[in-house]
């Protein structure tokens, strides 16, 4: 039974081929599932299955321990079932169910938003203390930041 709070959450909104969406999706109680090197792996594996399959076009991602931050232009269909048949895929390979229901999205609007937007995800392993730097974390990408 799905929450009624998402299903109202979500009322009034729509999503756009060709628009560029940052998604943050969270585990349930937000359990540390992604410290494993091979789940983290399973996760990136789904989004780019994503953009294969033609329902995406991943620009940034940073899979955390508890969540994950992705970047992308949604090409032809709808912003949740894009990320559904991430959250799917990633359970389906897995065989763990593990997600909390919903997801945050924000659309961002023009080239320089997205840059920042890309700055903020990579930075996420920093801010939690992870790392002491971008590079000594393994599970972003951006088409953008090296």
């Amino acid at each position: 039974m799905r929450n009624l709070g998402q299903v109202n959450l979500r009322r009034g909104r729509c999503s756009s081929a060709g628009n560029y969406y940052h998604i943050t999706s969270v585990t349930q109680n937000r359990m540390t599932v992604f410290s494993s090197i091979g789940n983290a792996r399973y996760l990136i594996k789904a989004l780019q299955m994503s953009d294969k399959q033609g329902h995406t076009d991943t620009k940034t991602f940073c899979v955390m321990q508890d969540h994950f931050h992705w970047l992308f232009e949604l090409k032809p269909g709808d912003l949740s079932q894009a990320v559904s048949r991430v959250k799917a895929g990633f359970s389906r390979v897995s065989g763990l169910k593990i997600w909390q229901d919903g997801f945050y999205d924000r659309g961002i609007r023009d080239d320089e938003s997205l840059i920042n937007v890309s700055r903020y995800i990579v930075a996420n392993p920093l801010r939690a203390g992870l790392v002491d730097s971008v590079g000594d974390y393994s599970f972003w990408d951006s088409v953008w930041l090296e």
